[in-house]
């Protein structure tokens, strides 16, 4: 299994365009793209941290070609609300102790 981390800064004001960008992206990944789904933390006022999950990191490098169109419309939402993205980190699973269970708040 594959992971990679995502930081963003979010402009003061634009939290719930991110948030529902965010996430309209996220789910056509997760039913377009082969991911293993994500998980959006917030560090601190308009910081967020995102954590997905790959079966491998070719699934995860091979990503984008099979999104609908609606994608895009998810990605400029998310571009408009901030003022930085970037990956973070790329993570090779070692021991995975997470429980299998959705958190929807």
């Amino acid at each position: 299994m594959f992971a990679v981390l995502y930081a963003f800064k979010v402009i003061p004001g634009k939290t719930n365009d991110f948030i529902k960008g965010w996430s309209g992206l996220t789910k056509l990944i997760y039913q377009y793209e082969n991911s293993l789904g994500s998980r959006l933390h917030q560090t601190e006022p308009n910081s967020y941290i995102a954590y997905a999950q790959w079966p491998n990191k070719a699934t995860w490098k091979n990503a984008g070609n099979n999104l609908p169109a609606q994608a895009t419309k998810f990605r400029e939402l998310m571009k408009e609300s901030c003022s930085e993205i970037k990956t973070a980190s790329e993570l090779d699973v070692v021991t995975d102790l997470l429980k299998q269970q959705q958190y929807n708040k």
